[in-house]
């Protein structure tokens, strides 16, 4: 089973920007589709972008759309979110996951998650 590790989050103000990254380890990367979820407290996992194995395909919610770009290199094992224009509504856990063929809107779809990475944006 994959193991993941978000790595990136951190402190930033209204309208900065972050790049998230996901690590892969422990199995073949490439068959797996990836996707990024944010959790705010006491809220569920709310899927923002999701990567297919070979890069083709990308999907974007509506609240990530023009703002983050979802990427991957299987040479490294890597997914990488890059988050533009943040706002503090943007404030949340940021959790990858990963799924053996295609994606899913579901957190608990997914086979492998990681632990998150914080982000918290300032007014």
């Amino acid at each position: 089973q994959v193991q993941l590790v978000e790595s990136g989050g951190g402190l930033v103000q209204t309208g900065g920007s972050l790049r998230l990254s996901c690590t892969a380890s422990g199995y073949t990367f490439t068959p797996y589709a990836v996707a990024w979820f944010r959790q705010a407290p006491g809220e569920e996992h709310d899927l923002l972008a999701a990567i297919s194995w070979d890069a083709i395909t990308t999907y974007y919610a509506d609240s990530a759309k023009s703002r983050f770009t979802v990427s991957r290199d299987n040479t490294k094992n890597m997914v990488y979110l890059q988050m533009n224009s943040l706002t503090p509504e943007d404030t949340a856990v940021y959790s990858c996951a990963a799924r053996y063929g295609g994606s899913s809107n579901t957190w608990a779809d997914f086979d492998s998650w990681g632990q998150g990475t914080q982000v918290t944006v300032s007014s």
